[in-house]
Parts: C-alpha cells; sequence; structure tokens
C-alpha cells in the first residue's frame, strides 16, 4: 500500500511539473529548467515506486505458490501414511494366520517329542547330548531324528543351571568328591555336560568336602568293615572317591 501511495505521489508530481514545464517553454520565462528538473525526479519517483510494487507483487505470487505446494505434499504424505497403515492392518492378520498354520503343521509326534525334552531338562537337569540320546535311544523314548531334532531346535533350557543342579545332587546326595563330581558331569557314560558347562558348575558349587570324605569312610567304615588304611586308599584313589589326601586324612582322624 504506502509503495502504491508514493508511486501515484511521483506521478501527480510529475504530471503537475511536466504542464508547468511546457507552460514555461511557451511563455519563455526562466523557471522552465525547475520545472523540468522536478517534474523528472517525479518521474523517476513514479519509475522506482512501480519497480517496487510490481516486485512485491511477484513475491506474493510466489510465496502463494509456495504454500499451495506445501499444502499439496502435506496432503499427498498424509495420505501417503493413511495407505501405510492400512497396509500394515491388512498384513497383520496375515501374519497371524501364518503363525496359527506353522502352529497347526506340527505334528503329534514331534509335540509328544518336545514335550519329553522339556521334562528331561526342565525336572531331570539333564544335558542337551544326554536329552537327545534318551529322545532317540531304543532303551529310551525311541523317538525319530526328525522329531528329536525338532524337539531339541525348540527346547528352551539353562544348561549350565542343569550342570550346577547336577552337581549339587551329587556333592549333597552322595558325598563325592569335588573330582568325582566333575569327571561325572563330562562322562560320556555320566551326564555328558560339556566342559564348559562343567567348569561353571563347579566353580558355583558350595559344598564341604572334607565333610564329604568323612561321609565316605564312614561308609566303608560301617557297612563294608574296612579298616582306616583301606578306607585312606579308597578315598584317594583315581579309581575310587577322589578325595584329596589332606581331606582323606581329616575323614580317617574323625572316624568314631
Amino acid at each position: 500500500m504506502l509503495v502504491g501511495f508514493i508511486g501515484l505521489i511521483g506521478f501527480i508530481i510529475f504530471a503537475v511539473f511536466a504542464i508547468m514545464w511546457i507552460v514555461s517553454l511557451v511563455k519563455k520565462n526562466g523557471k522552465a529548467i525547475r520545472n523540468f528538473l522536478i517534474a523528472t525526479a517525479g518521474f523517476i519517483v513514479m519509475i522506482i515506486a512501480s519497480v517496487i510494487g510490481i516486485g512485491s507483487f511477484v513475491s506474493e505470487v510466489m510465496n502463494e505458490i509456495d504454500d499451495e505446494t506445501n499444502q499439496v505434499a502435506e496432503e499427498n504424505s498424509e495420505s501417503s501414511d493413511e495407505e501405510n497403515i492400512q497396509d500394515e492392518v491388512q498384513e497383520e492378520p496375515e501374519t497371524e494366520e501364518k503363525e496359527n498354520n506353522d502352529e497347526g503343521d506340527v505334528s503329534r509326534e514331534h509335540q509328544s517329542a518336545l514335550n519329553k525334552a522339556e521334562s528331561y531338562a526342565n525336572h531331570m537337569y539333564m544335558s542337551k547330548k544326554g536329552v537327545y540320546k534318551q529322545l532317540t535311544s531304543e532303551y529310551g523314548e525311541k523317538f525319530p531324528e526328525e522329531a528329536a531334532d525338532y524337539a531339541m531346535d525348540h527346547l528352551d533350557a539353562d544348561w549350565k543351571e542343569n550342570a550346577l543342579n547336577k552337581a549339587k545332587t551329587y556333592a549333597d546326595e552322595m558325598d563325592m568328591s569335588k573330582s568325582a563330581v566333575y569327571d561325572q558331569l563330562i562322562s560320556e557314560h555320566g551326564e555328558q555336560f560339556t566342559e564348559k558347562e562343567a567348569k561353571y558348575a563347579m566353580d558355583k558349587l558350595e559344598a564341604d568336602w572334607k565333610e564329604n570324605a568323612l561321609n565316605k569312610a564312614k561308609t566303608y567304615a560301617d557297612e563294608m568293615d574296612m579298616s582306616k588304611d583301606a578306607i585312606y586308599d579308597q578315598l584317594i584313589s583315581e579309581h575310587g572317591e577322589q578325595f584329596t589326601k589332606k581331606e582323606a586324612q581329616y575323614a580317617v582322624d574323625h572316624l568314631d
């Protein structure tokens, strides 16, 4: 608005003094040059105002175009988001249906093998290798290897904790020595845990090995009527109880 007003004033000045300049030329008086300069200044002001006005108009048009472009982009973005949400909603039932179909594809024998594996692992604290052998053994569950493989792939068990629980049983209920417990955990004819799992068990196991040696010594003395020397030898033997000499001596010294 201000630019338009300035342009109008410039035009009026130009018109008035242009007329006065022409009149001065006709009358041939000294005011012709002054009127000419003022008219020229008015003309320049009018031109500048016109240029500024045109620039402002172009700027406003460009801003309106940008606003319309942004609005269209936002509408397209909202439309795309809505389409994505609809696609996700349509995909969810398909995924659930696929999961249900997968569950339905499991045979009864495969599921039975998994149930047995869970029982052996979570209630009897068997090793992974021990569970698999029990599932497939002719003297065990007699499942085909395919069913046993499915069971082991879907079995959730903490084998290190299983090894620890087995170690506690051997130490607390059977009074075995530390070396004997470890050997039993990793033996192919025993529990068949890995060395890493057995080491974890022995590191976490809390047991009084001297008292275990004493309990074993009492068993040999009371039930087998063995002498102290024979008991000592049996306690430290590599083919016997595998207690340390210190533990064996403690046991013999405390026999009644």
